[in-house]
């Protein structure tokens, strides 16, 4: 049985990953072995930020990945970091987020590219873009807040910079300005919009906010290098988790029974036998997989996955550095949101929230009665275990070039690279606009899911955990190392910066396929003085 998959480890050659990239990985156990484990099952972005949480306190933290490397996972492009995007969710919801993905950029700071973001809505939209100003004054409010309770929380610029607001008149004005190679005024950054962007088909004024990209190459390198620094974290990619079985466990066949230890059954890629660790404490993380472990467990749940794509492409017109640019639409519908994310080098990612460019006819899929893991289509599934097909992926990848260039007509000479990023996201529950969400647990049996529809939520969901644990008294809650974290004082930001940052990710975006300049950020966060984070004044 090969369902789940997982890792690569700390104290041995990594199976085919003998260069530098993964070296940061090599284990030694030393010191102080502690002696309670636990068993993280999915190296994406919640299973490592999970496991680098627990390995500082001291636990032994055992980490299973089936790819050949962490946070290998469906497509990410942008910090949301108030919700902006998400018209149909709650206020409290965008709040919640916004408080998210403060704390996860503190944790990775040199994954983070600091440039504004463009919000318009089309003229076929229902909607104005004054009903958007109510939600951005509670963010403002939100964010100043919370610089207020912690001064180093001042990451987005300063509050009163949040979001600016352009007319058309000021759009036309800017339109004669020459363009600036690398901006460093929000007035520039919008030079290029204001030249680009189709003016007729979007009303005013547009929004740009100080939410920035996020970067899924150097968050996996940042994962990595941070595990380095703990003795106690064993990772294991390449990895395949057979079974997990449980060891102690008093009254097995009532509905309130209670496990004390779990084994887990894996094999790694070139092994010729399966081994096996106790853990005394199991998370399942396992993303758009994670029923494939609740039914193992003999845990009910309801569910949903979706297969998502966005495409890569190169747009040698550009001209210089342009904001990330998001024309808003009615999910599903052939007229959802575009999405234009800007990267090094003239490479660009698109989403195109309709179903014949990132999301699909049958690409959304439920758990039923007789498993807890919903079964996308098998095309789907060959697709992230094996790669995207040429045709269909070289088709989808012009539709999105077009898809863009309705608003951006220049973009229509930018061309596809011929790959993607994609995956499966998991749904917990049966609301498809979910997307705040981070961690079930199960006291009685020493188990927690990990469910994050954002990546932001990780952090937050291993806080839960570590309650958790301590509540279980599986470990103590006053230590230094837990007001570290509170702190962010994370250890391997003590010993890396963006420039080792960049080693590892260029080697994960050369070895996943994807062009080196995008593991790069055109503006680093990554050790800037905080009052100069902003893009005006980068």
């Amino acid at each position: 049985m090969t369902t789940m998959t997982q890792s690569s480890n700390k104290n041995r050659a990594h199976s085919g990953n003998q260069d530098a990239a993964f070296d940061v990985l090599s284990y030694g156990a030393k010191n102080n072995t502690p002696t309670k484990r636990v068993g993280i099952l999915g190296g994406g972005t919640a299973g490592a930020t999970i496991a680098i949480r627990l390995a500082a306190l001291g636990l032994e933290t055992h980490l299973f990945e089936k790819k050949k490397s962490l946070i290998d996972g469906p497509p990410m492009c942008h910090l949301h970091a108030g919700g902006n995007l998400y018209r149909e969710i709650p206020d409290e919801d965008c709040v919640a987020l916004l408080k998210q993905c403060i704390d996860i950029l503190r944790l990775y700071p040199c994954t983070i590219d600091v440039r504004p973001t463009v919000f318009a809505v089309p003229t076929r939209d229902e909607g104005l873009p004054e009903d958007l100003l109510p939600r951005l004054d509670i963010l403002t409010d939100a964010y100043r807040e919370l610089i207020e309770q912690d001064s180093n929380n001042k990451v987005l610029g300063d509050p009163e910079d949040y979001y600016q607001l352009y007319s058309h008149e000021q759009l036309i004005e800017l339109s004669e300005r020459e363009q600036v190679a690398v901006p460093s005024t929000v007035d520039e950054w919008m030079i290029p919009v204001a030249r680009y962007l189709d003016l007729n088909k979007v009303k005013f004024p547009l929004i740009v906010v100080q939410e920035y990209g996020w970067n899924i190459f150097r968050l996996a390198a940042s994962a990595q290098l941070a595990l380095k620094e703990y003795d106690h974290a064993h990772v294991f990619t390449d990895t395949t988790v057979q079974k997990v079985v449980p060891v102690d466990c008093e009254n097995c066949t009532n509905a309130d029974h209670h496990v004390t230890k779990w084994r887990i059954d894996y094999q790694q890629a070139n092994a010729s036998q399966t081994e096996s660790v106790e853990v005394d404490y199991l998370v399942n993380a396992c993303g758009f997989r994670t029923g494939v472990i609740d039914d193992m467990v003999g845990v009910e749940v309801t569910r949903m996955v979706e297969f998502k794509s966005s495409y890569v492409t190169h747009w040698g017109d550009a001209g210089g550095q342009i904001p990330e640019i998001i024309v808003y639409g009615q999910r599903g519908t052939p007229e959802g949101m575009a999405q234009l994310t800007p990267y090094p080098g003239g490479y660009f990612q698109i989403h195109g929230m309709s179903k014949a460019i990132t999301l699909f006819n049958d690409g959304l899929v439920a758990s039923n009665t007789d498993s807890a893991q919903p079964k996308l289509p098998q095309q789907y599934v060959h697709y992230i275990e094996d790669g995207w097909d040429k045709a269909p992926l070289q088709a989808r990848s012009q539709q999105a070039i077009e898809y863009i260039a309705e608003f951006v007509p220049t973009f229509n000479s930018a061309r596809t690279v011929g790959n993607a990023l994609y995956g499966g996201q998991q749904i917990p529950g049966q609301d498809d606009t979910l997307r705040v969400a981070d961690v079930s647990l199960y006291s009685n049996i020493r188990y927690a899911r990990a469910e994050n529809v954002k990546a932001s939520s990780t952090l937050i969901a291993a806080d839960q955990i570590v309650n958790e644990l301590t509540e279980l008294g599986l470990i103590s809650n006053d230590t230094p190392m837990n007001h570290s974290r509170y702190a962010h004082e994370w250890a391997y930001l003590a010993h890396n910066d963006s420039l080792a940052v960049d080693k590892v990710a260029r080697i994960l975006a050369e070895q996943r396929g994807f062009p080196i300049a995008m593991a790069d950020v055109n503006h680093s966060i990554c050790g800037a003085v905080l009052d100069d984070l902003s893009p005006a004044d980068v």
